[in-house]
C-alpha cells in the first residue's frame, strides 16, 4: 500500500471571501474586526512620567515617556494577536523601550510578559521584547519572528533616562491570514435567554460569536510557532501547507488533533472555513509511521509521539472534515493512510475485546493506559465513523468488518466498565473512579444501551458540578472546558436539556465574565475555585500565567447550540441529507444556520402559548428529517404526523401543542 509521503508546499495566501450570514441583531455581538489593523481602546494604567497617554487611544497627537522605568499599559479591549507597529517621533541616541504582552490583567507588568514558551513558577520566563537604542525615527514594526500570538494588554516601557515620543500604535492581526474580513461569518445562532440576567447571554456572551473569534485566533500561517527558550520566536514550519489550525492563540501553536474534536465543528457552523483543518490533517498523515501506521500526537515542530487517543482524534477529524466538505479528492488521497492507521489501533485490541492503551499521552487526564474507558469510547466512535466513510468509499467489506467490531466493542464496553452502584462508567476494570470524559463520550457516542441508562449517566455527571462548572475526577481540582464541551453535548443528546443549559450558563458564563481573563475568548482550563492554576501538577509547573485564554477546544457550545437547540445538523457529506430536531431548552425562540458547498441552511423556531412554529430553508436537491415536539402538525398548510421527511427548499411548520 502506498502511503502519503511527506511533502512541502510553498503557498502564497490569497484573500478568501467567506459567505455572509443574513444581517440581524446578532451582528451587534460580532467581535471579529473588519480590518486586520486594530488599535488600543483604553489606557489600563501608567507609571512614572507618561505625557498624554490617551493619544495612543485616540490616534491624535503623541505620547512621551520620560525616565527609565516609566511605562503605559494599553488595553485592546479583547483578545488580539500579531505584530505591533508605532511611530518613533522623537528619540535620542540612548532612547530604548521594551514591550510586554499578556492575556490576563493579573500579569500586566513592565518587566515581563505572561509565559507562552515555557511554564515557570516565577511567571516571568518569557521576559519582554526589547527594542534597544538607537531607535529609528519614523515608522517601526515588530519583527516577523517576534510575533506575539495572543494578548489583550500591551505595556510600553522606557528603558533609559532619555525621553521617547511615540504615536500611531497599532496591532496587525495575524489570525486567519487567508481571510480579508474576519467578521464575515457564514453561520450564526440567535436566541433570547429568559433565565440569565443578561437576556442576550446566548448570543452576546459568546456561545457563537465569542467562541468563533476564539477559534479564529488559532488559524495560523504555516511559519508561525512559539519556540522554546530563550524568549519566544515564531520561525518554525507547522505543516505541509498553510493556513493551519493550531492549539491556542498564545501558546502551543502547533497542530493538536484532540482540540479539533471541538474546534472543527466550531469552524464549520461559524465560518465553514475548513482549509486550515484540511492542511492540519494532511500534515498529520504526512508524518505517519510507514511501518506501523501510527500517527503523531502533535504536528511539527513539536512532533510529539505516544498518544493513542490523539491518533484517533486525527481520524475522527478526518471524518468530520469529509462530512462537512465532501472533499472526495482529499479522502481518496489519504484513504490508504486512514485504513492503515485504523488497523494500527485495532491491533491493540487484546483477548478481552478491549483496546489496550500503550500510547499514554492525552488531554491532561491521569490514569491513562491499559483498558481505559475513555480511550475505548473514542475507539468506538472511530469505528462507527469508519463504517460511514467506508460506505461512502464503496468499500462494503471494510464497512462490514468495522461494523461488526463496533458492535462487539459496545457489548464488551458495557460489561467491563458499567458500575451499577454508581449508575456510571468507571475508568478501568479495577477502579471505582467515574471520569467525566468516558461518561460524556458514552452518551454522546451512543455506547449506552438505553435512553434510561443515558439519563442515569447524565444525572451522575451533575454530581461533579460546583459553582464554576463541571469538575473532571480524572484530573483532580480541574474544570476542563474541552471535556466540559462534550459533557454539554451529552446532556443535550440524552434529552436532559435543563442540565445542558445550566452547565452552559455556569461554566461558559464564568469564563466570559471573570476579570481574570480577556472576556472575549475562552480559557483553556481552570481550577475548581476558578483560579488560573490549571494543570499545575501536570506539566505546567505552578505557572498561572502560562494558561491560554483563547482556546478552540473550549468552544463546545458553539456547535451544541446549532446542532441541538436550533436542531440543525448535516447527516451526509455537504448536507446532502440533514436533520432538524429542535431542543427548545426553556427558550421561546431561536434562529440560525450555516453554509456548506451546497448552499445555505437556515432554521428558525418560536413557541408562543400552545403554538410551535418552525421554518426551514435548505438547498434544493437535498432532503432531511424533521422531529417535532408534538403530533398534529401543519406543514406548508397540510396536516401531517410527528416525524417528517422533507425535500430541500422552504418549509413552514405549525404545531398545536
Amino acid at each position: 500500500m502506498r502511503l502519503l509521503r511527506p511533502f512541502v508546499i510553498f503557498s502564497c495566501y490569497f484573500a478568501l471571501v467567506l459567505g455572509v450570514a443574513p444581517a440581524g441583531p446578532w451582528d451587534a455581538f460580532n467581535l471579529a474586526p473588519k480590518s486586520k489593523t486594530v488599535y488600543p481602546k483604553a489606557i489600563y494604567t501608567t507609571e512614572g512620567s507618561v505625557e498624554t497617554p490617551e493619544s495612543l487611544v485616540t490616534s491624535s497627537g503623541s505620547t512621551t515617556l520620560t525616565g527609565n522605568g516609566s511605562w503605559v499599559a494599553l488595553d485592546f479591549g479583547q483578545e488580539v494577536g500579531g505584530w505591533i507597529s508605532m511611530n518613533f517621533d522623537s528619540v535620542s541616541e540612548n532612547s530604548a523601550i521594551s514591550l510586554s504582552f499578556t492575556e490576563s490583567p493579573l500579569f500586566i507588568r513592565p518587566y515581563a510578559s505572561d509565559d507562552s514558551s515555557y511554564p515557570d513558577a516565577s511567571t516571568t520566563y518569557d521576559g519582554v521584547l526589547s527594542v534597544p537604542a538607537p531607535l529609528p525615527i519614523g515608522y517601526w514594526t515588530q519583527p516577523i519572528y517576534a510575533l506575539r500570538g495572543g494578548f489583550r494588554y500591551l505595556s510600553v516601557v522606557s528603558n533609559s533616562d532619555s525621553p521617547v515620543t511615540i504615536s500611531n500604535l497599532s496591532c496587525a492581526i495575524a489570525f486567519m491570514p487567508h481571510v480579508e474580513d474576519m467578521s464575515q461569518y457564514t453561520g450564526y445562532f440567535y436566541a433570547s435567554d429568559p433565565v440569565s440576567e443578561d437576556h442576550d447571554f446566548l448570543t452576546k456572551r459568546n456561545m457563537v460569536f465569542w467562541s468563533i473569534y476564539c477559534s479564529n485566533g488559532h488559524r495560523a500561517p504555516e511559519h508561525r510557532e512559539t519556540s522554546l527558550p530563550p524568549g519566544w520566536a515564531n520561525n518554525a514550519t507547522l505543516g505541509i501547507a498553510g493556513p493551519i489550525i493550531v492549539d491556542g492563540a498564545k501558546r502551543d501553536r502547533a497542530v493538536w488533533p484532540g482540540d479539533m474534536g471541538i474546534a472543527v465543528p466550531t469552524q464549520f457552523v461559524s465560518t465553514n472555513d475548513l482549509l486550515p483543518t484540511k492542511n492540519a490533517l494532511s500534515t498529520m498523515f504526512a508524518a505517519q509511521n510507514p511501518t506501523t501506521g501510527a500517527l503523531p500526537e502533535s504536528g511539527p515542530p513539536l512532533s510529539q509521539q505516544g498518544s493513542d487517543t490523539y491518533l484517533m482524534w486525527t481520524l475522527i477529524g478526518s471524518y468530520n472534515y469529509y462530512l462537512y466538505s465532501g472533499d472526495m479528492d482529499w479522502l481518496s488521497t489519504i484513504w490508504t493512510n486512514y485504513t492503515k492507521a485504523v488497523a494500527y489501533v485495532e491491533s491493540k485490541v487484546d483477548s478481552t475485546g478491549l483496546m489496550n492503551v500503550t500510547g499514554l499521552r492525552d488531554w491532561g487526564r491521569f490514569g491513562q493506559g491499559g483498558h481505559n474507558a475513555e480511550a475505548n469510547a473514542i475507539f468506538y466512535k472511530l469505528l462507527t465513523n469508519s463504517v460511514e466513510l467506508a460506505t461512502w468509499m464503496d468499500d462494503a467489506e471494510l464497512a462490514s468488518a468495522w461494523s461488526a467490531n463496533a458492535s462487539a466493542l459496545k457489548t464488551t464496553y458495557n460489561e467491563a466498565f458499567w458500575l451499577p452502584t454508581a449508575g456510571m462508567y468507571r475508568d478501568n476494570e479495577t477502579t471505582t473512579l467515574t471520569p467525566q470524559d468516558a461518561n460524556s463520550f458514552a452518551i454522546l457516542f451512543n455506547l449506552t444501551t438505553s435512553v434510561d441508562q443515558a439519563k442515569t449517566v447524565s444525572q451522575g455527571l451533575q454530581q461533579n458540578w460546583n459553582y464554576y462548572g463541571a469538575l473532571a475526577p480524572e484530573l483532580p481540582d480541574t474544570i476542563s472546558p474541552f471535556i466540559g464541551g462534550f459533557e454539554l453535548q451529552a446532556h443535550f443528546a440524552c434529552g436532559n436539556d435543563e442540565a445542558a443549559m445550566i452547565l452552559l450558563r455556569r461554566e461558559w458564563g464564568y469564563m466570559l465574565t471573570t476579570n481574570l481573563s480577556v472576556q472575549s475568548t475562552l480559557l483553556e482550563g481552570y481550577t475548581a475555585n476558578g483560579s488560573l492554576y490549571y494543570r499545575s501538577q501536570d506539566g505546567y509547573n505552578y505557572d498561572p500565567s502560562y494558561i491560554s485564554h483563547s482556546h478552540g477546544w473550549s468552544s463546545g457550545p458553539t456547535s451544541a447550540l446549532t446542532n441541538y437547540v436550533l436542531g440543525l445538523t448535516v447527516t451526509s457529506p455537504q448536507g446532502k441529507t440533514w436533520s432538524v430536531a429542535p431542543h427548545t431548552s426553556g427558550l421561546t425562540s431561536a434562529e440560525g444556520g450555516f453554509e456548506t458547498p451546497l448552499g445555505s441552511f437556515f432554521v428558525s423556531w418560536a413557541q408562543e402559548g400552545s403554538t410551535f412554529t418552525l421554518n426551514i430553508n435548505t438547498p434544493e436537491g437535498t432532503s432531511g428529517t424533521v422531529q417535532l415536539p408534538q403530533a398534529g402538525a401543519t406543514v406548508d398548510s397540510q396536516m401531517t404526523t410527528l416525524d417528517l421527511t422533507l425535500e430541500g427548499g422552504e418549509h413552514a411548520i405549525t404545531v398545536q401543542m
